[in-house]
């Protein structure tokens, strides 16, 4: 069983960990999954880490490494949270630079990539995204967008979920 990750609980059903016999750069150890997400650090790696070298951090402090590069982070996150989610919590790939959203004063829980159809059960997220989009395009622009975002290709958007107060979020992503 993987460790548990409070803001990434299920990094095999997002992509960002992967079955595989593969030891990890860290421990040495294969332990059945890899991490498969961004990681950014000064070395060249040879192989991945494993999750629970994420989990532990102690693979970021031996790389001085984060999986995630966090900025336009409110001043009411912690920066306990600030470090558990960049340094000890897989990352996602996305088209360009991941975003990691956060509300009521923490950080949001990564679901995964949506499309429209799965955002429809997401009617919260939904209009986030609108509204984001409505910042600078026409209204039939933002229509066409929200239904044109494909789960598996581009443009996407990536969903989260409020971990107080259970509000989804997601933003929009395209190369």
């Amino acid at each position: 069983m993987l460790p548990g990750f409070a803001y990434h609980p299920d990094p095999i059903a997002t992509g960002s960990v992967k079955v595989s016999e593969s030891t990890c750069v860290y421990c040495g150890e294969a332990r059945g999954y890899t991490y498969v997400g961004p990681v950014f650090c000064a070395e060249s790696l040879g192989n991945r880490p494993c999750p629970w070298c994420i989990a532990d951090g102690s693979f970021a402090a031996r790389y001085e490494a984060e999986f995630t590069d966090l900025y336009d982070v409110p001043s009411t996150v912690s920066m306990e949270t600030i470090e558990i989610i960049s340094r000890r919590t897989p990352g996602f790939s996305s088209w360009q630079d991941g975003r990691w959203l956060f509300h009521c004063g923490d950080g949001a829980a990564f679901l995964g990539p949506v499309g429209a159809r799965e955002l429809a059960a997401f009617p919260d997220a939904t209009e986030m995204l609108r509204h984001e989009a409505s910042e600078g395009w026409p209204p039939n622009h933002v229509e066409d967008f929200i239904t044109a975002l494909d789960k598996d290709g581009d443009p996407t958007a990536y969903l989260f979920r409020c971990r107080k107060c259970g509000t989804h979020l997601a933003y929009a992503d395209y190369t």
